[in-house]
């Protein structure tokens, strides 16, 4: 048997997604739908109690301790603790057979910050080979949404991180001014995250095809699809127009913002690294999301595609070849309580573009008193 045989190569990553929301949004509700749907068939599930989903009629068959198959065929964990014990014992029972499944949903509680899980499956050495983030899906309660935005910090973090933003309960909004008001809902979302597309349940929207398939690779085509995965276009054209709007500085999603960065020049590898290191170690817990691909100096033919969260990168992958006629580097950020200006004019200082009062990429890579800079480091 070769080291080129098929059997012995690690099986393709299993996508997963993150199911947030706070607290009364609709995570159960909706999770039920979801699990009715064929698509679904072979979707493991992980939540936070038994109890929290009304499984009654659903399930099926116990298979060991806290672990379930329902009727859908999906099968349901308890994540009492650790993410990573759960996740490894998920994969102990597909790999000897006790379980079967081809796609993973964590439902998180409704004060959680999901930077930290997204953090366990970025740098986790073994579930960053078994699985891959397809997305995060952030429910958000058309009734009291803007309540829980202007007193939750962990409301806004979760919106502002989402891939796909699910707007329920629109149904229950008073007749006489209830448009009006999801109007001004959905129009703060987008100014809090304007990649993300926002669905809305009660009008049948939030389908498994909807918010599924949210990451950088097509699920029907087999192919990275960075524009998808990247929506700058999106942020740019919100950006373009932010500065018109005048917000609340009082409000949680003020301290928030989405920006982008574009450059046609190729990056030397070693200059990325120093960027994103520099950025990490001043700015890291304001760093709230980062994708990002990047035509690399070495290796102009085979763009390198990042992913992070908060001061923990995905392992950077590298595709085949560009997706498109667009060679450009692309870097989206979400960030809080940072100007866009101040990353912006260190990306241009390691880029090289000079200006008043400002290091240049020598005085950056050279100067030891630079966090990660110097040489000879």
């Amino acid at each position: 048997m070769t080291a080129s045989d098929p059997s012995r190569r690690p099986p393709p990553p299993i996508p997963l997604t993150l199911l947030t929301g706070y607290l009364g949004a609709g995570k159960t509700t909706l999770l039920n739908a979801l699990l009715r749907d064929p698509d679904l068939r072979d979707t493991a599930v992980l939540i936070n109690e038994f109890g929290e989903i009304a499984l009654d009629h659903l399930l099926v068959e116990k298979i060991d301790g806290d672990m379930m198959v329902l009727s859908s065929g999906c099968l349901c964990c308890n994540l009492r603790g650790d993410l990573i014990t759960a996740l490894e014992k998920l994969l102990r029972n597909l790999d000897n057979g006790r379980a079967s499944f081809k796609r993973v949903i964590v439902e998180t509680t409704g004060l959680a910050d999901p930077a930290p899980l997204l953090q366990t499956l970025m740098q986790h050495p073994f579930l960053v080979m078994r699985f891959r983030l397809d997305g995060v899906v952030t429910l958000v309660d058309a009734v009291n949404g803007f309540g829980t935005l202007d007193h939750h910090p962990e409301a806004v973090k979760q919106a502002a991180v989402a891939d796909r933003i699910v707007l329920t309960k629109s149904d229950l909004l008073d007749p006489d001014d209830g448009a009006a008001k999801r109007d001004a809902l959905i129009a703060r979302l987008r100014r809090l995250n304007p990649a993300a597309p926002i669905l809305d349940a009660a009008a049948g929207e939030a389908q498994v095809t909807a918010i599924t398939g949210c990451g950088l690779y097509d699920p029907a085509r087999k192919i990275p699809d960075v524009s998808r995965w990247l929506a700058d276009e999106a942020i740019a054209a919100a950006h373009s127009h932010g500065h018109h709007h005048h917000h609340d500085v009082n409000r949680h999603d003020a301290r928030v913002q989405a920006f982008t960065l574009a450059t046609d020049r190729a990056i030397p590898a070693a200059m990325l690294d120093l960027f994103l290191e520099l950025l990490r170690s001043t700015h890291g817990p304001n760093l709230l999301r980062m994708k990002a691909i990047v035509n690399i100096e070495e290796t102009p033919d085979q763009p390198m595609v990042l992913h992070g969260v908060q001061h923990v990168l995905h392992p950077a992958t590298q595709l085949e070849a560009w997706p498109d006629d667009d060679h450009r580097t692309r870097m989206v950020f979400i960030v809080r309580d940072i100007e866009p200006r101040v990353i912006r004019e260190l990306f241009d200082a390691f880029l090289g573009y000079t200006a008043p009062d400002r290091p240049d990429a020598q005085a950056l890579t050279d100067n030891p008193l630079v966090p990660f800079g110097g040489r000879d480091r």
